[in-house]
This record gives structure tokens, sequence and C-alpha cells, in this order.
């Protein structure tokens, strides 16, 4: 059976479909994923998938009907499971409606930059800055043309456009083929998950996008985060204080967020004697840095700092190592509020809340324009929500 690619969702190809045209053009698809054909875990992911991309944009490639490869929007979709445990049987029977847009080469995508830039306390503007997918192409902001950088990532090289005019939503060309290029990912024991429903290990957890890879530290720390430079992950294991309280392990992790521009774990601790705290990390396509959200229930302080310190230089709203580390690159941390550091981070008191960024200075002493320190901090500030919506050329 050929198989059929829904986004990020693999299903069997089914072998009939019906399409229908009123106020838009809508394809009705069905099919079945069976146990032990794949593994039950593989048929549940597949269900969780089916359910989790309803309201989604995706790039649909069919195997064997290849005349219907193009972008659409999930309208609609429902599942019939069918368990049957003494014969080793699961049987998922799925149901999924699609809007058409069209094939690529009919259909602009549109990074919808809705929304103001991150309030801080340092008077910093920040910088609208935006990353398409890996081969896309005819970038369009208009008249005013944005700079380029580029990116070496785990899918291959990627441009992030700086200085997008306000009020504008650059438009961009994409092969079907290339859209999942340089995409957000969420991992559960090294498998990609689609949607925000399914159940992630509190330990077994894994946020990246080719340039960033964020999980729980194994030992001697609360998170790891590491740079992808020089064809190699270079990893840094990072603290979160609470209190004075360092978390050693998380009790659980829930998936915020889960698209291709942009995805959010939150992760949970509880604290004794009673209470918890939540942090939120966030990662998008194209940046070099994590975003970090720490909150607590009760007013006290917050801290995040590495394992094995550096000394670090203060700048205005982040700071930064003072020389290269043995990769060459030179570690980062920035926070939008005003902050105390300490050794290899920072703190902040009588707050219930911390947000900050990680990463590092790819290049060091080197780092290329767009990939420095202060610039860096520009992107932190100046992120904006994104939507990518589909429009006929």
């Amino acid at each position: 059976m050929a198989d059929l690619q829904l986004g990020r969702l693999t299903l069997r190809e089914t072998m009939t479909f019906t399409e229908s045209a009123y106020q838009g053009w809508s394809m009705h698809i069905q099919g079945v994923e069976v146990c032990p054909l794949i593994t039950r875990e593989e048929t549940w992911d597949r269900f969780d998938g089916v359910l989790g991309g309803q309201g989604s944009l995706i790039a649909a490639l069919w195997e064997e009907k290849s005349e219907r490869n193009g972008y659409y929007t999930i309208s609609s979709a429902s599942g019939e499971v069918k368990d049957r445990k003494r014969q080793g049987i699961t049987e998922i029977a799925w149901k999924i409606s699609l809007q058409r847009h069209g094939p690529d080469t009919d259909v602009d995508l549109e990074s919808r930059l809705a929304g103001a830039v991150r309030k801080n306390d340092f008077l910093l503007t920040g910088e609208r800055w935006s990353a398409p997918a890996i081969g896309h192409y005819a970038y369009w902001t208009g008249p005013t043309l944005p700079s380029l950088l580029t990116r070496a990532t785990t899918d291959g090289p990627i441009t992030v456009y700086r200085g997008v005019p306000a009020g504008v939503s650059p438009r961009w060309g994409c092969r079907v083929e290339d859209y999942l290029r340089g995409r957000v990912r969420v991992l559960t024991a090294g498998v990609e998950r689609v949607g925000a429903a399914h159940p992630v290990a509190a330990d077994g957890w894994e946020l990246s996008n080719g340039l960033v890879r964020v999980r729980p530290a194994l030992s001697g720390g609360s998170i790891e985060v590491a740079s992808f430079t020089g064809s190699a992950w270079r990893p840094k294991v990072w603290w979160i204080d609470i209190g004075g309280t360092q978390v050693t392990r998380w009790d659980s992790a829930s998936v915020l967020q889960n698209d291709l521009e942009r995805c959010t774990v939150r992760l949970a601790v509880r604290r004794s004697p009673v209470g918890r705290a939540y942090l939120d990390l966030t990662l998008r396509r194209g940046s070099r840095i994590v975003e970090g959200y720490l909150q607590r229930g009760d007013s006290g302080t917050l801290a995040v700092y590495l394992a094995t310190p550096e000394t670090l230089t203060a700048s205005t709203g982040y700071l930064t190592a003072a020389a290269d580390d043995a990769d060459g690159n030179r570690v980062t941390i920035g926070s939008a509020r005003s902050f105390t550091a300490q050794a290899g981070g920072l703190t902040k008191s009588s707050v219930t809340a911390l947000d900050f960024y990680l990463g590092v200075v790819a290049g060091g002493g080197s780092a290329v324009s767009g990939d420095q320190a202060p610039h860096l901090q520009a992107q932190y500030i100046g992120a904006l929500p994104e939507v990518v919506a589909a429009v006929r050329r």
C-alpha cells in the first residue's frame, strides 16, 4: 500500500476519495490503520495525529495520486477505534475533510506577523524577522527589501530575513516537497509528534529546529540546550532555580503549540511543601535561541544559570561569555526585563515570573552580522506570533 503524507502525518493512501465544489473545493478521504501491520504505538500515534491536525495548513503528497499534490487546510477529522486485544489487532478507521487551496504552482504562502514586539525595560524596538521553509523562493515584502542571513541547520541552510517592514505579511513560494524542511519538531522517545494532544514523557522529550536542540538534562542540570555549529551539536547544561532550589527532575511535560514555524513545551515541577512551578520553552523556525518563561505561584526568587559557570560580560539586557569556548562559540543569556547577573546566568527576586532566552553566539568573536549577541537580543525582542496561510497568486 502506498503512503499519503499530510504534513508531518503519514497514512496509508486510500484507494478512493471524493471531491466537492460548493463555496470552495473540498476533498474527503478515509482509510484504516491496522496493528500489527504497524506497531500499536504507531497506530495510536497516527490516530492522535489525525485528530490533532484540524485547522492546520498542510502540504499533501500522494504517492499514487500525485495529481492532487498541493496545499490544503484540514477542515474536519474523525476516527473510530476497534481494539481486539485477544487477537492482537487494533484498527483505526479515520476520515478527513480537506479544503483545497491548489498546487504549489498556483499558491503563495503568507507569513502573517501580528502583534507587538516584546515589552521590555530597555526601550528596545527589536527586529522584525522571519524564516520560511528551507527551499522556498521569491520572498516578497513589497518595495522595502529585508536583509538576508543564512544559517546552517541539520536540514540544510535556512534563510532568515531581517528587518521585515512593519505592517507587511511576507509572501513566498515553496514546493510541496520542501515545505517541511527547517521545521520545528517535538519528539518523544525519538519519535516526532503531530498536534498537541499526545502524551509526553517528562524525561523523554526533545524540542529542535535544526539550529537549537532542547531536552531534559540527564544529570547535573535542569535542561540541556545544544547549538548546531561546525556541523555538530554543541551542548550547554543549565540550572533552573526556584527560590534557591535547583530543578533536578521535571514532573510532567505537555505541548502547548506544535506548528512548523513554532513549538512550545510546558514543563511542571512540584514544590515543597506545596505548590508548583512552570517553565514554557519556545522554539521558532530559523532561531538561534530558545525562549523561556518561568513561573511560580508565590512571589520569590527565580534564576537561570549554567551548570558549569563561565565568565560572562554584562550588556544592557543580556550576558555573553567573555571569550570563545572550545567549540568557537560564546554562550549568551538575556531577558526583556531587568535582572541581576550571577555566576553563569541571571536572577530576579520578589517576582512570580521570569522571561529569558538561551543560546550561543555562533562563531564567537568572529560571528557574522545577525548572529552577534546584540542581534540575537533584538530578534528575541522583535519575534512576533506567526500564522502561515495559503493565498492564490
